[in-house]
């Protein structure tokens, strides 16, 4: 177990609240206000838990409809996470009250090691509070403008992109599309590994009618659908388990021409590629072309996301923005992916993120295999996905992090949070 979560756990299964009044968050109207609803993995450490029970010390983001607070228990220190709170009045007058429960519902699924925990909800008279890990670190785009070239090397870019991967690679076995890739959803933990967070503008499958298939080299591939009818209001999935052969781990000795072999050994790929959304959601310069041309959308624009989030990463800025948001889109739709000379960019790098870039979602690479066909890309070469939590992280937080927010806790003011 990650030390931090390990730390939470110990301080979380010495709590005893005993007050009954609940807190609400983002988007859900339906929630009951006299209860607090634990996650699973969390209900055999506490059983009720309040706003009155926590202690905001500091604003730590916010968000079209949030804010985030870093929050303390009040009976005992130690303890520190993030509370994503939403006032019930604001997300009624906006219509975000079906968001809010979809983030919830989401929040409870995850359990993975780049994914936030959920160790409570609460839902009080006029605001709803999502308690979640605080990461110390801060995110990806706040780390990146205080490097002193203000971008990543790639080698950083790899190690941040292997790990954002394997969570949306998670959340789409989960029939999860993330739809929000930013470095600013990308938080650091206290050992330098990310957490993927902020799940209000994701899509949730409807488990009623997923399906699995079993694809094998013997069995056609599944295409993604071209001509969905704009009038889609439901979305389906089809979860896929694909058992594709390896690359062989013996090289021979005599050089020859290398050939495509088929890949060694059972391997696993969940990829909804039957989700079709007509929304138009996400951050503008990380708007996929589908989007914003309104053709309806599935599983394939996280994967446009993740090469726009690597581009950024890398050269500090995205490739497509423009002048203004109408010229953005413009650029996102029609405009050609050109990199800056400067810095200089592995050629793997580069193919990498021209396949992740494709306009026509069903030719993108990861649309219909998802993150296994990603993975075996050269720029990956090298990368252990089994053992990534043992990779050295680029950067980690220092102790003076963490004793930043002991500080908090014992010297700075109390925020007041109306929830009644």
């Amino acid at each position: 177990m990650e030390p931090i979560v390990e730390d939470l756990t110990e301080d979380l299964h010495s709590l005893s609240f005993t007050s009954t009044t609940t807190t609400s968050i983002k988007r859900s109207t339906s929630f009951s206000s006299e209860t607090t609803t634990i996650t699973p993995s969390t209900s055999s450490h506490f059983s009720s838990v309040s706003l009155s029970d926590l202690r905001f010390t500091r604003r730590i983001g916010s968000g079209d409809i949030s804010s985030v607070y870093l929050a303390h228990p009040k009976q005992r220190g130690g303890a520190s996470f993030a509370a994503k709170v939403m006032e019930k009045e604001e997300l009624a007058r906006r219509s975000k009250e079906g968001r809010a429960r979809t983030e919830r519902e989401i929040l409870q699924m995850l359990e993975h090691p780049f994914l936030p925990t959920l160790y409570a909800f609460i839902d009080a008279p006029k605001c709803l509070c999502f308690l979640t890990p605080f990461c110390p670190g801060g995110d990806l785009h706040a780390l990146r403008q205080r490097h002193p070239s203000k971008r990543f090397h790639e080698s950083a870019v790899r190690f941040y992109a292997s790990e954002v991967l394997l969570a949306l690679e998670y959340l789409h076995m989960l029939g999860v599309i993330y739809r929000d890739l930013k470095p600013e959803n990308v938080l650091v933990q206290s050992d330098g590994h990310i957490m993927l967070t902020d799940f209000d503008l994701s899509l949730k499958c409807d488990d009623s009618i997923s399906t699995a298939q079993i694809i094998s080299d013997k069995n056609p591939t599944p295409t993604v659908p071209r001509n969905e009818p704009s009038h889609v209001t439901s979305s389906s999935c089809i979860i896929p388990n694909c058992i594709v052969p390896a690359v062989s781990c013996f090289h021979p000795k005599r050089k020859r021409k290398k050939k495509h072999r088929p890949h060694n050994g059972p391997e696993f790929v969940a990829e909804p590629i039957n989700v079709r959304s007509m929304s138009f959601v996400g951050t503008h310069e990380y708007l996929a072309p589908e989007i914003v041309s309104g053709e309806g959308h599935g599983s394939a624009v996280d994967w446009w996301t993740l090469g726009i989030f690597m581009f950024e990463l890398f050269y500090g800025v995205t490739p497509f923005k423009g002048m203004d948001h109408e010229l953005t889109f413009a650029n996102i739709v029609a405009r050609a992916l050109e990199f800056p000379k400067e810095p200089t960019a592995s050629a793997a790098m580069k193919d990498l993120i021209s396949q992740l870039l494709v306009k026509d979602p069903a030719r993108r690479l990861g649309s219909v295999m998802g993150a296994s066909a990603i993975k075996h890309h050269s720029f990956f070469q090298g990368v252990n996905w089994a053992l990534l939590r043992c990779t050295t992280p680029p950067f980690v937080p220092p102790p003076s992090a963490k004793e930043a927010v002991n500080d908090d806790h014992e010297n700075c003011p109390e925020i007041s949070i109306d929830y009644y």
